[in-house]
Order: structure tokens, then sequence, then C-alpha cells
């Protein structure tokens, strides 16, 4: 419980959190953002690392200067598309060998079939669209190599996918994140953000479950 409740603090109070990484680690602070984003997209064990809050609040702190909001950018970016990548090939390769595995919990089956549901829903768009939907963007990747779709397609969608996910949030946090209103009610304005982007796969959840 401990580790849960010290991980639900850190989500929370990632403004705070994260103006101490940048104390401690100082340059190596982009090293680590990038690992944070690419582990959330690219690996199928890891959905619940922060993404939209921790994009968010990385342009809220470039624009007080406290990052480099440019480099920041560009490596997130790379981060996004780099971890989908990843994540293709894990499926593509050793996908199937995952899934076959008696009584496996690498992966969450649960997860697994609603992104299956929503490809087959949204075709190669998918790829698109869960960028903005939290586990869904880990998953989507996984499916589309298991699937068989071919890079060339995936990287287009992958490219417009992680460009236009990390931007959002990123210039979102630029240009709102250091509003007085903002920066004093910081933990509701993440908190928000987490219960706004998973609003998409909860809602179709209660609805099966009502059914």
């Amino acid at each position: 419980m401990g580790l849960i409740t010290s991980f639900i603090d850190f989500i929370l109070h990632i403004d705070r959190h994260l103006v101490e990484i940048i104390m401690v680690y100082g340059p190596w602070t982009y090293f680590v953002l990038f690992l944070i984003i690419f582990s959330e997209t690219g690996f199928v064990v890891t959905p619940f690392l922060p993404g939209d809050s921790l994009l968010f609040v990385i342009g809220a702190l470039g624009a007080s200067k406290a990052l480099n909001f440019k480099l920041a950018l560009i490596l997130l970016i790379l981060a996004a598309i780099g971890g989908n990548i990843l994540n293709y090939f894990i499926g593509k390769i050793i996908g199937h060998k995952l899934l076959g595995m008696k009584n496996s919990r690498i992966i969450k089956k649960e997860y697994l079939y609603k992104t299956q549901a929503f490809y087959k829903r949204h075709g190669g768009k998918a790829i698109i669209l869960s960028r903005f939907l939290p586990i869904i963007r880990t998953f989507a990747p996984f499916v589309a190599g298991l699937g068989k779709m071919s890079f060339t397609r995936f990287f287009i969608y992958n490219f417009i996918g992680g460009v236009s996910w990390v931007m959002l949030f990123m210039f979102t946090g630029f240009f709102f994140g250091n509003i007085p209103a903002v920066k004093q009610n910081f933990t509701y304005v993440i908190f928000g953000i987490i219960f706004i982007s998973m609003l998409p796969t909860v809602i179709p959840y209660i609805q099966s479950k009502r059914r």
C-alpha cells in the first residue's frame, strides 16, 4: 500500500516532484523524462506511468524557464514515436508467444481486448486516436504489430499521433500552466486532466457492465 500511495502522491503532485528531480539531476532530467514517456508507450506492462499530466507539467515548467521547452518538446516527441515503434515490434515478433503463455500475468487480457475492439471501430487511425486514451495508447502499437499492420502504414499514423499528443499537452501547459488560478490549484488541475483523459475508457466499461 505504501508504494501505491507514494505513486498516487507523485502523480497528483507531479509539479513539485518534477521540480525536485530538476534540482537533483539537472540536465539528466531530460533523460529521465525521455525514459518515462518512452516506457509509457513502449512496454505493455507500464500503462500506469504518467503521460498527459506529465506533458502538461513539462510545458508549464518550460514556460517558467525551469526547463528548456524546445529541447524537451523534441526529445519527448522522439520518445513517444520511438516507444510505439518498440512496442509494435514486440507485438509483431513475440506477441503471440506472450499471449500463449499459460496463466500469463505479463499482459492484461482485458486491456488487450478493449484495444482490439477499438481497432475494429476505427481502423488504422486508431493509432492516432489511441494517443489520447490512457492504457489503450500503451496497447495500441502492440496490437498493431500483433495484427500484422505494415510498418510503413503504422509509422505514418504513429508519427502523426506522437507529434500531436506531445505538442497538444505541452503547449497547453506552456500557455495555461502558469496562470495564477491554475498554479494555486495545480493538484486539482492534474486530477482533472487524469479524470477527463480516462472518461473515454471508463464510460464504455460502465455501459458494458450495465448491459
